[in-house]
This record gives C-alpha cells, sequence and structure tokens, in this order.
C-alpha cells in the first residue's frame, strides 16, 4: 500500500505513525520490565473477598461481585497509532479495549473515551474522525460511549475504559487452563510484523485491508464460549504475543503449553514479511523478558520466532478446553465469521513453560 511521506508541507497533515515511537499493543512495556515494576511497588495489599479477579494473574480484566447472579468486569486499554487513516486508528483502538471484557466471559455494558491528542499538530477534523471511528464500534457492540476524558498530548492517543457485566459462574480466567486441553486460536497472527511494514511503505493494499478487517472484528464469541463447562480458561494474544499470553497461561496453571507451529493461522503475506527482516522492537523485547522459559524446535527459523512473539493488537480468543469441547468452540468461532479459527496446540503436566514444535 503506497503510503504519503512522513514529511509534511504546511498543508499536509502528518502521517498519525509518525507522531509515535510506537504503535497499538506495541506500545505496552515490555512483560520482564512490568513485572518488576509491579514488584517493586510499595502499595500496602487489602484483601476483597468480592474482588473475584484482580492483578494476581495478569488477567484481561478487573471482575467485582455484585451478588450471585452479577459482576463487573472493568478494563482499560489505549496506545499511539498503528495506521495512518484516523478512523481505522479510532475503530481499531476501540476493538481492542472491548476485547478485555469478552475475553473474561463477559458482556459490554458502555464505555469512556480517553484520548490524548497534539492539538496544534494534528487537524481538527483528523481528531474527529479518530473519535468517530471508536463511537462506531461502541454502537456495533451495542453500548453508549457515555464520556471520557481528554489532554493535550506529544504523541496522538486514543482508547477506552470498558465496562462489562457476566455471571460469575461463567467468568474464565487465565489461569484455570487444565492438563490435556486443547488450545485454539480465534484470529490469525502477523498484526505487529504488518504495522512495521505499513511503516516502511512495504504494506500492500490487500495486506492493510486484511489488518484492518482482523483487527475490527469483536471478540463476541467470549460470551458464548464463557458457558461451556468444557472452556477451562480464556484470554486474547495482544501485545506479548502467542508466546507471552501461552507462557500467561502455563505460569497460572502450572503446567505446559505446546504449540504447533505449522497449525498457527496467519495474515496473508506476513510470513515473507518477517522472512525479509521485518518486525517490530516489542517482539525483540517480548523475546527478551519471557524467552529463557520457552523451547523452540531446532526448525524454528527466525522469522517464526518473530511470529511467536509478534505483539497483536485486538488478537483473537485463546481458548483452553477439553478434547471433547474443541468442536462446539470451532462451531462458535466460525458461525461468528471468525474462519481461521484453529486448534494450535495443547496443555500438558510438566514445568511452567511453553514448548514449540
Amino acid at each position: 500500500m503506497t503510503q504519503a511521506s512522513p514529511t509534511t508541507s504546511a498543508h499536509t497533515p502528518p502521517r498519525l505513525t509518525s507522531l509515535s515511537h510506537g504503535g497499538g499493543c506495541g506500545c505496552k512495556i515490555a512483560p520482564g520490565v512490568l513485572a518488576k515494576l509491579i514488584g517493586q511497588s510499595t502499595l500496602p495489599k487489602q484483601f476483597f473477598p468480592d474482588l473475584l479477579v484482580g492483578t494476581e494473574t495478569a488477567d484481561d480484566a478487573a471482575v467485582y461481585r455484585i451478588n450471585d447472579e452479577q459482576a463487573i468486569v472493568a478494563t482499560t486499554d489505549f496506545f499511539m497509532p498503528i495506521v495512518d487513516d484516523p478512523r481505522d486508528f479510532g475503530r481499531i483502538a476501540a476493538t481492542n479495549a472491548l476485547s478485555d471484557i469478552y475475553a473474561m466471559g463477559g458482556t459490554p455494558l458502555m464505555a469512556l473515551a480517553i484520548v490524548g491528542m497534539p492539538i496544534n499538530v494534528l487537524p481538527h477534523e483528523t481528531i474527529a474522525a479518530i473519535l468517530e471511528g471508536g463511537a462506531s464500534i461502541c454502537q456495533e457492540a451495542g453500548i453508549p460511549l457515555a464520556g471520557g476524558h481528554s489532554i493535550d498530548s506529544v504523541e496522538p492517543i486514543y482508547g477506552l475504559v470498558g465496562i462489562g457485566i457476566v455471571n460469575p459462574q461463567h467468568i474464565k480466567r487465565n489461569a484455570d487452563a487444565q492438563a490435556g486441553d486443547v488450545l485454539v486460536l480465534g484470529k490469525p497472527l502477523g498484526v505487529g510484523i504488518q504495522s512495521a511494514a505499513l511503516k516502511k511503505n512495504l504494506l500492500d493494499a490487500a495486506g492493510y485491508q486484511a489488518m484492518v478487517a482482523a483487527t475490527t472484528q469483536l471478540n463476541r464469541p467470549g460470551a458464548a464460549l464463557s458457558q461451556l463447562a468444557g472452556v477451562h480458561a480464556l484470554t486474547d494474544v495482544t501485545g506479548f504475543g502467542l508466546l507471552g499470553h501461552s507462557m500467561e497461561l502455563a505460569r497460572g496453571a502450572q503446567l505446559t503449553a505446546h504449540l504447533d507451529m505449522q497449525a498457527l493461522p496467519v495474515l496473508p503475506g506476513v510470513m515473507e514479511l518477517a522472512q525479509q527482516g521485518v518486525f517490530t522492537g516489542a517482539s525483540g523485547r517480548n523475546w527478551a523478558s519471557y524467552g529463557d522459559a520457552v523451547q523452540l524446535a531446532s526448525s524454528i527459523t527466525d522469522a517464526q520466532r518473530a511470529l511467536l512473539t509478534d505483539p497483536q493488537t485486538s488478537g483473537g480468543l485463546l481458548v483452553s478446553c477439553t478434547p471433547e469441547t474443541v468442536d462446539q468452540v470451532l462451531d462458535i468461532f466460525r458461525s461468528s465469521g471468525f474462519a481461521q479459527a484453529a486448534v494450535v496446540g495443547r496443555m500438558q503436566a510438566g514445568a511452567a513453560q511453553v514448548h514449540v514444535a
């Protein structure tokens, strides 16, 4: 896809991606650094019996019980531009933020906008298009965009606070996988690689369309998946890559996650880009954070490792379920338009690691 030059004249607005040092979920603080920051926190530890999901297992959202049948799901997510089209940026950021509610098995109720914009750098029409894009996704999800907060920022930032609801009996944590479970991934991988290609003017129109289609597809199946007794754990694959989020499943359950490299669904053209050395800086930071707990088969190439650590923005749901439930899980995905949903691995007894073959 041919992109305009990052250099601008007095009458040409800058590319959104030229204003940010990173884009999408690739902006996340590396998992190893984040763990150290949280570990050094001196905040007092408090116990709240109705806080069903907090910070203990790096889960997707907080869950607070209201009564025996209702719990509130709360999350927030925001980042710098991953694409240059302002409406697409708003849509992607909003879809990504709501994904954490679906990943807990919940249903969104409403959202608040988080807006930081270089108000004297970007045309006001551009900023308005970002906001409109986010609002359009909330409308698609059937929820109000009920307010928010804005600041004048050096880099453009957009995202949402998401509030949802779930039956406490249907909460799906990322730490409850069981030995013998099968792993199913709902969306194809490669968003980070495509975003890196976009910045380098190497992403064609078909690749861009595929990236936007994947990143603006709401992870609605999470609510239906949560009601299946055979689904034990659920998360979404975002900034830490498939390896990182598989590692969270493994550590939470104290099991080994086995991934099948050949079974991974991949966005079109991504492996060719990775073979050319196109990937994000976050990919390397991810590997540095958790690579010592990953065993890769000798046949895994550098390009394949880049895909495994690739930061996904608005990525797919990763489901850990019994073998008997796999067909139901795939049916729920495919009936909702997730045509590339696939079995990608399994959970087995062993050390809290990830093995890739």
